[in-house]
């Protein structure tokens, strides 16, 4: 899996130079597996060949986060409440978690956006809950493109450092994906075993 998404990502970059670049950082800002890792160290990458440039690769690598984050946005922000309504008794969700959502990112929005880019798997995810919760978008896109920017411009550095071997980037990533997902996993299940427990409470 991880070879494809490498070798689509390089093979889309070499064809579209930096609209490749663009498009697949507004992938990876959405719910698709396309990680930042396997895309920006490559750009990095042509970088040191001289086939790119540094303004240029940030430019347009912040910009495609931006858009991926605004599409992920608006889909939280339009279709979140509809959604949780219909089907969110499936998934222990409801109104209440709803306004929960919109105080939280009220008030912790803005530090939350930004250091979730830095995040795996968080990243990808983020924006439907900013949207959901009706963060402010203003606020929204400056932090997304203040913490976007800097690792994607982070990755692209490594990939300048680690030159042909730029790929090292993407394979010791999957790690810590691993521990994030992991982690998240068990924070969820902890959330829903507590969940049931106060709802049997409530009942009894």
């Amino acid at each position: 899996m991880t070879e494809h998404i490498v070798n689509f990502a390089t093979s889309l970059i070499s064809s579209l130079g930096y609209g490749g670049v663009a498009f697949l950082m507004a992938l990876e800002s959405m719910v698709a597996p396309v990680p930042s890792e396997a895309v920006m160290p490559f750009a990095g990458f042509l970088i040191y060949e001289r086939k790119f440039g540094w303004v240029e690769v940030t430019l347009f690598s912040t910009l495609g986060s931006i858009i991926g984050s605004t599409l992920s946005y608006l889909m939280g922000f339009y279709g979140g409440k509809p959604f949780v309504k219909k089907f969110g008794k499936y998934l222990l969700l409801d109104s209440h978690h709803l306004e929960m959502t919109e105080k939280f990112f009220s008030k912790y929005g803005d530090r939350t956006i930004f250091m979730s880019r830095f995040i795996p798997v968080v990243r990808h995810l983020i924006s439907i809950p900013a949207g959901i919760g009706k963060m402010n978008y203003l606020r929204f896109s400056i932090y997304t493109i203040l913490g976007a920017g800097m690792w994607n411009t982070f990755l692209a550095y490594l990939g300048f450092l680690l030159k042909s071997k730029w790929w090292i980037v993407k394979k010791y990533s999957e790690i810590i994906d691993i521990f994030v997902v992991l982690f998240i996993l068990i924070t969820l299940g902890i959330l829903i075993h507590r969940y049931v427990i106060l709802r049997n409470k409530k009942e009894i």
